[in-house]
């Protein structure tokens, strides 16, 4: 997942709408007063799930058994003389930001890049749970680990001391490939696949897959999941994350500059609801 880079797009102005296929909703008519604080409380149940739930642990660890048994499977029948490599993203993949997204919760602040870059320099994000002993089995097994992160170029030197901290391996400017003119991360997998195999790739969003499985559009994104459903749990392993992802942009349109009150509103308009008779 990536990274936090996406919520500071600066994209049209908000249209208070949603498909006819979604129920109606009104507009916050406090819109004006409803704040960054308010809204951040509706993350208090995603930050604590994945901060103090044994389910949360359970699924991380699921995800890196399945890339272990994914990763000896594709090495036991592979053909070909390439190296071998996997393709992780960072946040939320391998590095546990959740502290930075508590923070979020406490202070009432909204995500900055300010404070973003802040978060990344002090270098305190922990590893997801089994995120280091996978990683370092790949290198173990004589192939590679490319970390694909949509984290900027200034916040190189954190992440790499980050990383190398929690000791994960290959941790070095090739390895490590961070954005630089575009969020599109497909331009960095291919540079990858020019002298590689690639066994696997992990990560929180469906970008870090494949941009066919992205689109614009909440409901062509679930289409696009269902079409290609038999790649997940093999060459695509998704890490849990509740709290933030390119999804809550596709609710508010794609237009993170909405006020607090109109995403409360289209959040609790995708909602699909039980009607007691």
């Amino acid at each position: 997942m990536s990274s936090f880079s996406f919520r500071a797009a600066a994209l049209s102005a908000a249209i208070i709408c949603v498909s006819v296929t979604q129920p109606c909703f009104a507009k916050n008519t406090n819109d004006n007063t409803y704040s960054q604080k308010e809204l951040n409380q509706q993350s208090v149940m995603a930050v604590l799930w994945t901060q103090v739930s044994g389910e949360y642990r359970a699924l991380s660890y699921q995800a890196f058994n399945l890339a272990k048994m994914s990763l000896d499977h594709y090495l036991a029948n592979r053909s070909g003389d390439k190296k071998v490599a996997i393709v992780v993203d960072a946040d939320e993949t391998v590095l546990n930001n959740s502290a930075y997204n508590a923070w979020l919760v406490t202070s009432g602040e909204g995500y900055s890049q300010t404070t973003w870059q802040q978060w990344m320099d002090a270098a305190q994000a922990k590893a997801m749970p089994g995120a280091t002993e996978f990683l370092n089995y790949v290198k173990q097994q004589g192939a590679e680990v490319f970390y694909i992160t949509n984290r900027y170029e200034k916040g190189r030197e954190g992440t790499i001391k980050n990383m190398q901290v929690l000791g994960f391996p290959f941790v070095d400017n090739d390895h490590l490939l961070l954005r630089t003119d575009t969020g599109n991360k497909e331009p960095r997998r291919q540079q990858v696949l020019k002298n590689y195999d690639i066994a696997l790739l992990m990560g929180d969003n469906l970008s870090d897959f494949s941009n066919a499985l992205s689109p614009e559009g909440l409901d062509d994104t679930l289409a696009a999941v269902d079409n290609n459903k038999t790649l997940f749990g093999n060459r695509y392993i998704v890490l849990p994350n509740p709290m933030y992802g390119d999804w809550e942009g596709k609710v508010y349109q794609h237009n993170w500059r909405t006020t607090p009150g109109q995403k409360s509103d289209m959040r609790k308009g995708q909602l699909h609801s039980w009607v007691p008779q």
